[in-house]
């Protein structure tokens, strides 16, 4: 067995407008801003273990999932109690529903403001 190196701290996601994805997660996720540098290109998000960090980028391209050219490299999946009605909050925050839903009844696919997919997930580990 290797010996850990360290903790997985964050996970970044690109984006034109840290604002507008930091609170879309924040109010999404009940997160907290834990840091942000002072030109607010990046700000990170705690509250979950692992902070989500957004990340200014000038030429963002928004992945184009699940057809290229620009394919998704990460996406989030988030536990909910009630598809329905969390796909509904989701929305009401700013998120989009995906065209292609795969297996909605298990996972319903979400773009958040910045066109980032993200899965709303009724499936839990046993």
């Amino acid at each position: 067995m290797t010996q850990r190196v360290g903790h997985l701290a964050s996970i970044s996601l690109d984006c034109p407008d840290t604002e507008l994805l930091a609170t879309f997660y924040s109010d999404l996720l009940g997160l907290t801003e834990a840091f942000a540098t002072p030109d607010r290109g990046v700000i990170a998000l705690s509250g979950a273990g692992t902070m989500l960090t957004m990340m200014r980028v000038a030429d963002h391209v928004p992945p184009s999932w699940p057809h290229g050219p620009q394919h998704q490299q990460l996406h989030l999946d988030i536990a909910v109690q009630d598809l329905d009605s969390a796909s509904a909050s989701a929305v009401a925050l700013g998120a989009i529903a995906a065209d292609h839903q795969a297996s909605p009844e298990q996972w319903r696919v979400m773009l958040d403001p910045a066109g980032h997919p993200f899965c709303l997930t009724a499936v839990r580990p046993d």
